[in-house]
């Protein structure tokens, strides 16, 4: 617990902007940044498959087959196409916290990011799309099991990037990092008032 306390300290507290001049276009993603013909949705598949992959094509450039668990949910899949590949904090959550002080490059970097395995997440697209550009005061997986290391990744994903947290986000990842025992137990949500 002392270790995720002191990840808090870490995380700057801003107002964030109001986000109206985000633009996903800003973002350039799925991009080939080793130029192997695998893009960054390719190379996470490739990496979070609990299997070797299969290929569509022998060029190997697409992934066809292989075996995923989504942390979010626990669900178990073996078709990508009903996969998302979840940037575990999202594009415009990472525009209104700084991401918009970044240059081309950097938001091309931070779309496409795979030296952290957790920055990049492939996710049932389902829950991805139920957790939208929100942070952990508005949503957390459904799979309670992965809440630490949800909110661990998203502080490190934070500190890595240097992007502010509102005073609203960091209260409710303080809460539920100081309860997460209770709650893995299947306790109260520790936000619910």
């Amino acid at each position: 617990m002392r270790y995720f306390l002191s990840l808090m300290i870490v995380l700057a507290i801003a107002v964030p902007s109001s986000g109206a001049d985000y633009s996903r276009a800003a973002f350039k993603h799925w991009s080939d940044l080793d130029g192997d013909c695998q893009d960054a949705r390719q190379e996470a598949l490739i990496a979070e498959s609990l299997i070797p992959v299969t290929f569509e094509t022998e060029k190997r450039c697409r992934v066809d087959t292989g075996l995923w668990v989504c942390p979010f949910t626990g669900m178990v899949f073996t078709d990508p196409g009903v996969l998302d590949v979840d940037h575990l904090v999202p594009l415009k959550e990472a525009w209104r916290s700084g991401a918009d002080r970044l240059n081309p490059v950097e938001l091309e970097l931070y779309a496409n990011y795979l030296e952290d395995a957790n920055h990049l997440v492939v996710v049932w697209r389902s829950a991805n799309r139920s957790k939208g550009a929100k942070d952990p005061s508005d949503w957390m997986p459904a799979n309670r099991a992965y809440w630490q290391e949800y909110l661990r990744d998203w502080i490190n994903v934070k500190w890595r990037w240097d992007l502010d947290s509102d005073p609203d986000e960091k209260e409710a990842i303080s809460k539920l990092l100081s309860k997460a025992k209770e709650y893995v137990r299947g306790d109260k949500n520790p936000l619910d008032k």
